[in-house]
């Protein structure tokens, strides 16, 4: 009866970790149940601000006077741009207080809604149907990826080398768009800027879970989850540009 339940509870284990020895990949050193409640606390937190994400960004798109003031005076496009800034001054301080509870929430809340006002700006000047569109293509993209990686770990791939290439690809990414600003191309442009966009951010969605996965440290659950948070916006964003260029 003991070696019964043992057996149970190892096969309870197992089944939870999803590998046979009770590892979340091999020659795991950490405690696989630690690793496991780490990762569920971030896609809980990653969840709450996805949840946000959507609540704020329908209030902007269905309150239609939001997102006329911000396009019809210029006091309104100073308040679009101040939209825009704001979660970059955000990142310092979340950064630097991500161990410190509340402030570290209460900052990670600001930064969502600020996010997600941006967000429903873009889709209240979208039609529905290309919205719609973009949010079933990426929930599909994020969860294929996200259950790739966890099976890539398991059979010990190793994507840190895709490290200096997305940083690579950010950098043509933001560069491109600036050009836009100053030169725009049209369709076409925005076509090109909304593919690669996707390609790119599919490709951080694949290493920041790999460093959910190996990497991140238990306390840097605000880090993990603001890193899998803005991949899957910009993915959002990238397809939203490609299909509402069409």
């Amino acid at each position: 009866m003991e070696t019964m339940s043992k057996a149970h509870k190892y096969g309870k284990n197992d089944i939870e970790t999803g590998t046979s020895n009770g590892q979340l990949y091999p020659n795991m050193i950490e405690d696989p149940k630690l690793r496991w409640a780490f990762i569920r606390k971030v896609y809980t937190i990653l969840t709450v601000q996805l949840l946000c994400t959507v609540a704020v960004a329908a209030a902007v798109v269905f309150v239609r006077p939001i997102p006329n003031f911000l396009v019809s005076s210029w006091a309104g496009f100073g308040v679009y741009i101040a939209i825009l800034i704001v979660p970059f001054i955000l990142l310092w301080p979340l950064h630097h207080f991500k161990n410190k509870h509340p402030w570290n929430f209460i900052l990670l809340a600001l930064f969502t809604v600020a996010i997600s006002c941006s967000v429903g700006v873009s889709c209240a000047f979208s039609k529905g149907r290309i919205v719609l569109e973009s949010v079933i293509l990426t929930t599909v993209v994020v969860i294929s990826l996200t259950l790739y990686t966890f099976w890539a770990a398991k059979k010990e791939r190793d994507f840190s080398f895709l490290g200096p290439i997305l940083f690579c690809s950010l950098m043509v990414l933001i560069v491109f768009g600036i050009i836009q600003i100053w030169f725009p191309l049209g369709k076409v442009s925005h076509m090109i800027w909304g593919a690669l966009g996707a390609i790119v951010f599919s490709g951080f969605i694949i290493f920041d879970t790999y460093n959910l996965i190996k990497r991140f440290s238990y306390d840097e659950y605000v880090v993990a989850a603001v890193s899998l948070y803005l991949d899957i916006i910009n993915l959002f964003l990238a397809i939203l540009g490609y299909s509402g260029s069409d």
